[in-house]
């Protein structure tokens, strides 16, 4: 039996070794801050009342094939703070990556493109915003979690759902 588990893994690097894949491969090729701003159009005035923003938060990303098998995806994320009328500050930054994503279905790459890699970036992402958001003398914001699986999934949903039925 042993011999026959060493034999496998024996075949399976040799496989390897030759160039032949044994299914999808997936890798992170480097993470980088395509573009950011922060804007607080209304300082110093703003700094002088209670602190009680409203915070509003979109995010959305994107992907662009730039090899075979290798993709540029990019999360954006807009943070705008408003204090009564006036905007506090708004923040945006683009935070992408480069990634591997060859040997993948059509329906399986379009899931690992839209929930994979903006996980692998969102960290960063929110990183950037508390910095610049701390730089401009505001409270910190800690951004909670996004669940891109969820975000995926509805919007399946609503594509199916806008589809006219046959």
């Amino acid at each position: 039996m042993a011999e026959n588990e060493n034999n496998q893994n024996g075949n399976a690097q040799a496989a390897q070794q030759d160039g032949q894949q044994q299914g999808p491969m997936f890798a992170l090729q480097r993470i980088y801050l395509k573009d950011c701003s922060f804007e607080s159009p209304k300082t110093p005035d703003v700094f002088r009342g209670q602190w009680a923003p409203k915070i509003t938060f979109n995010l959305n990303t994107s992907n662009s094939k730039i090899a075979d098998g290798v993709y540029d995806v990019i999360l954006r994320l807009t943070i705008e703070a408003k204090q009564e009328d006036n905007v506090a500050f708004l923040v945006e930054v683009q935070q992408a990556g480069i990634f591997t994503c060859d040997g993948f279905g059509e329906a399986d790459l379009e899931r690992v493109l839209a929930t994979v890699c903006p996980n692998i970036l969102f960290p960063y992402a929110r990183e950037t915003v508390d910095a610049l958001v701390t730089r401009g003398s505001f409270p910190a914001i800690m951004l909670a979690p996004v669940n891109f699986d969820a975000i995926y999934a509805q919007s399946k949903q609503q594509q199916q759902a806008e589809q006219p039925a046959s």
